[in-house]
């Protein structure tokens, strides 16, 4: 357990030491700001030459900040993927891990102990961003969404869904190769919930079943619903049942969470994946 820890710290420090973190926090204070401006704009709204009600203005900064929170979580995920996709494929090229490899450090060691720094760094840059950007639009509106802690859940796990990924493929592709591939597989992943949901709203079993299939292969688009709808108020979620089967097809609007077994499966994957990338790299010549 020491040496996992050691490995962490290391993986801590050198991102720090890149300036990494600091770029992030620093384009997403320019994020939050520009949307605590958009925001504030909204009590000058008009409909009819009457000010919104109070219903309208919830509405509007309730969508508004899902589609914040949407960029945020593909830079979050994208992220993710940079910082991993090289972690243990570039420290191989440079004879960093053979170096390290060298003390008394397993292997199991070395990955975990890189998967266990780089989930610490996904994780506290999202909680605080997303924690800041919630009290920020709060502050401003006094709007707060129904469930800000099952939506940090949600976005939080999609992250460590697909950095555990990257760090797998990381075990044996090029840095450039494995994160082109995962973040090519993220998107296909949001595109099949698409699918899935056109579907849905047209009966088709066949695309239904697509969609379906990419949430399981690879559970980011289905962990985003659960974040989409810990954002959504009671009101929208209410007027958009209304529009019927169609609303499926929307990417920004889901009107229950993921069931248990689906969380449960997210979880497992991980799991899978990080220990598909432990005995990748223990049965890698190096």
């Amino acid at each position: 357990m020491r040496s996992v820890l050691v490995v962490a710290r290391q993986v801590i420090g050198e991102a720090a030491r890149r300036r990494l973190l600091l770029a992030l926090v620093l384009l997403t204070l320019v994020v939050i700001a520009l949307t605590v401006w958009g925001v504030s704009r909204i009590e000058d709204l008009r409909s009819g030459g009457q000010p919104l009600s109070d219903a309208q203005k919830r509405t509007i900064v309730s969508q508004l900040l899902i589609l914040v929170m949407f960029m945020f979580s593909w830079v979050l995920s994208l992220a993710a993927v940079f910082v991993a996709s090289p972690a243990v494929s570039g420290e191989l090229e440079s004879g960093i891990a053979l170096a390290i490899l060298a003390r008394p450090i397993a292997r199991a060691e070395y990955v975990l102990g890189k998967w266990v720094g780089l989930v610490a760094l996904v994780v506290a840059y999202g909680l605080a961003a997303a924690v800041v950007e919630l009290i920020a639009v709060q502050a401003v509106s006094g709007y707060q969404p129904p469930h800000p802690i099952e939506f940090l859940g949600f976005v939080l796990g999609e992250g460590v869904v697909i950095l555990t990924f990257s760090l797998m493929l990381s075990t044996r592709l090029a840095g450039m190769v494995g994160g082109v591939i995962a973040a090519i597989l993220f998107g296909i992943a949001w595109m099949g919930g698409i699918v899935g949901g056109v579907g849905a709203a047209f009966n088709n079993a066949t695309v239904t079943h697509v969609g379906t299939a990419t949430k399981l292969i690879l559970p980011t688009d289905g962990l985003w619903r659960g974040a989409v709808w810990s954002l959504e108020p009671s009101i929208v979620i209410a007027a958009q049942q209304q529009v019927g089967p169609a609303v499926a097809a929307n990417p920004f609007f889901s009107a229950e969470p993921p069931p248990a077994p689906y969380i449960a499966w997210a979880i497992a994957w991980i799991a899978v994946m990080l220990a598909l990338a432990i005995y990748s790299f223990r049965s890698r010549e190096i």
